[in-house]
């Protein structure tokens, strides 16, 4: 029953509190959270609240407060007719970030059920949801209903928000991208786990980018954030773990759409690429670190170690294959257009870059890199705009290659030839060579769980 005994609330006093450096309670929050999931609060209104707390930052208690708000903002996914645990993986964003086409068949080929719900496009990053829709029927809009029955099918779907489900969060989002509010830790954490903790998860691993193409580029940034999804996220019941990763270069060596999904699939079917055995490893080795947690977390592993193995053997004997095609196809996609992959694939314009001098590469600006595949054609630069799922850019080469003068560097992907000029400059800017390699960076780096997330928070200075 609401507390008649309150005060009536006023988005433009919310504002402005929040604009002088007050902190919000858990009722103003609830109040933000719920006019932009019904719209009852005009979107000038949110824009202002957003860049207010984008300036002023949001506390541990704020920012656990609006995760619960956006989560409550509309209906809830009940897993407990699956018969088995709930798992998700979500990324903080990056170039090329394409694991979840290869966690979740791996995750799901091994006993557990993995609810993934998914975004687009935002900012320099690319979308899940725009790469699967490059999969011709492929549906990302589903009802619950539909959700659960597919999940119970194939162990796992891939789908979007649903008009239902976290609605602040679907608000937010937008107008979080348009008005250059992106990058604050407290905005990520709630945006990402309110949709997470909307679908009823057991477990949820965390993939936390850092890097010259995260978000939050540093290193102390990124440790905060996942500490603070780890720590907001075992609060609400649901086991958490976050791992940070490498972005100081694209993911694998397709950004695109479609691009991705080849890259993919050629790993599912256990192919590699012709000219180089490492363009991708990184690529499937964090997907399988990625998958091994999950299914550690889902129960079906007594350790990440053994879910990793578990991970690899799906793998390599096709069952994460099959369960990828299977979902592919209980939602809707054509898996035919899988037979003839290139053929299939079909830009408007292609470009090779050769490599302006010989060395090693030593530097990529990655966030660059992602804003040069977003003006293929593969990404939008507003809300609802269409991307199109034959552009992108091909890397064949990694950051510490040793690469020759004239040798191709990467295969540019446009939607029309005028749009080729661009990101090709991008690129060119974005990437420097050096007479000797640069130092390597691990993979994955630190990994946050509940204890140790919780004394990382109570230590930190922000």
């Amino acid at each position: 029953m609401p507390d008649f005994t309150a005060a009536p609330l006023h988005m433009i006093d919310i504002i402005r509190k929040k604009r002088d450096g007050g902190e919000l309670d858990a009722r103003e929050i609830a109040f933000v959270a719920a006019g932009a999931g019904d719209g009852s609060i005009p979107e000038a209104e949110l824009a202002a609240w957003l860049m207010a707390s984008w300036i002023r930052g949001l506390s541990l208690d704020e920012t656990r407060a609006l995760t619960l708000a956006m989560r409550d903002s509309g209906e809830k996914f009940s897993p407990s007719g699956l018969g088995r645990r709930t798992v998700d993986k979500h990324s903080s964003g990056g170039v090329g970030d394409k694991t979840s086409f290869l966690v979740a068949p791996m995750a799901a080929a091994c006993g557990v059920a993995v609810p993934m719900i998914s975004g687009r496009a935002l900012g320099h990053t690319g979308g899940t949801l725009d790469k699967l829709e490059a999969i011709p029927g492929y549906r990302t809009a589903l009802t619950l209903a539909e959700f659960e029955a597919v999940i119970k099918k194939c162990g796992a779907s891939i789908i979007g928000q649903t008009d239902q489900l976290a609605p602040a969060d679907r608000k937010l989002y937008a107008l979080r991208d348009r008005t250059g509010t992106v990058e604050n830790p407290g905005l990520i954490c709630a945006s990402i786990l309110s949709k997470k903790l909307a679908a009823g998860l057991d477990g949820l691993v965390l993939d936390v980018k850092t890097g010259s193409g995260a978000f939050l580029r540093k290193a102390e940034d990124a440790e905060f954030l996942a500490a603070l999804m780890v720590a907001t996220a075992e609060a609400a019941g649901t086991r958490t773990v976050a791992l940070l990763t490498d972005m100081s270069q694209p993911l694998g060596r397709a950004a695109g759409n479609w691009i991705e999904l080849v890259e993919c699939v050629e790993l599912l079917r256990g192919e590699r690429p012709a000219r180089s055995l490492e363009t991708n490893f990184d690529l499937r080795e964090l997907s399988l670190i990625l998958a091994g947690w999950m299914i550690h977390l889902g129960g079906k592993a007594d350790s990440p170690k053994t879910g990793y193995s578990l991970a690899e053997a799906a793998l390599t004997d096709g069952a994460a294959l099959a369960a990828f095609m299977k979902m592919v196809d209980a939602q809707g996609g054509d898996v035919s257009v899988f037979d003839d992959m290139k053929s299939f694939h079909k830009p408007g314009a292609t470009e090779i870059v050769s490599a302006w001098e010989s060395g090693y590469v030593a530097e990529m600006d990655t966030t660059a890199l992602g804003w040069a595949v977003q003006r293929t054609g593969a990404g939008r630069a507003k809300a609802g705009e269409p991307v199109d799922p034959n552009a992108g850019i091909l890397f064949h080469a990694r950051r510490g290659a040793k690469i020759e003068k004239g040798q191709p560097l990467a295969t540019v992907y446009a939607t029309k030839p005028e749009m080729l000029a661009e990101p090709v400059a991008i690129l060119k800017r974005a990437i420097r060579f050096a007479k000797s390699p640069p130092e390597p960076v691990p993979l994955v780096g630190r990994v946050f769980t509940q204890e140790n997330a919780e004394n990382f928070l109570r230590n930190a200075v922000r």
